[in-house]
């Protein structure tokens, strides 16, 4: 699995006119899934990030949860991560999972996300979505599964 990881001030996603998930302070997540995923990527990840000590502390030192700092979380498909444009001009996407099994993935990582206590809220897997990410930091990552 890979992750870019945004911490944002807030977020929205939106698929044509509706909001399918909105969060404030917090992370966004988006997350690609690869052919040779499963359960155990996904546990490895959510356990990751949800601790992943991004949020400042009174001193201003990145040393903070997403528990710590109670934030929330917003969990996008984004599948194009797989791409790869080392040939050609034109992305192939030949390392992304199939859809019906990375659909599954995407949602089990969801639950993953809940069970540790973070308020969660998502896409649409496989749908067309508008993101808007208010960058906070800025603070980028990218985080792939072992």
């Amino acid at each position: 699995m890979k992750a870019v990881i945004q911490r944002v001030t807030e977020s929205a996603v939106r698929i044509g006119e509706e909001t399918v998930g909105r969060i404030g302070p917090g992370l966004v997540v988006l997350l690609g899934v690869g052919k040779s995923d499963g359960p155990a990527d996904a546990d490895w990840l959510a356990d990751k990030i949800c601790h992943l000590r991004v949020f400042e502390d009174q001193g201003g030192k990145m040393n903070r949860s997403l528990h710590a700092s109670h934030g929330e979380m917003l969990i996008v498909s984004q599948f194009t991560l797989y791409g790869d444009c080392r040939k050609g001009r034109r992305p192939s996407f030949t390392g992304a999972g199939d859809p019906d099994a990375a659909k599954a993935l995407y949602e089990y990582y969801i639950r993953k996300v809940q069970q540790n206590g973070i308020r969660t809220q998502s896409g649409r897997f496989g749908a067309a979505m508008t993101v808007m990410i208010v960058n906070d930091g800025p603070v980028t990552l990218i985080l792939e599964t072992p």
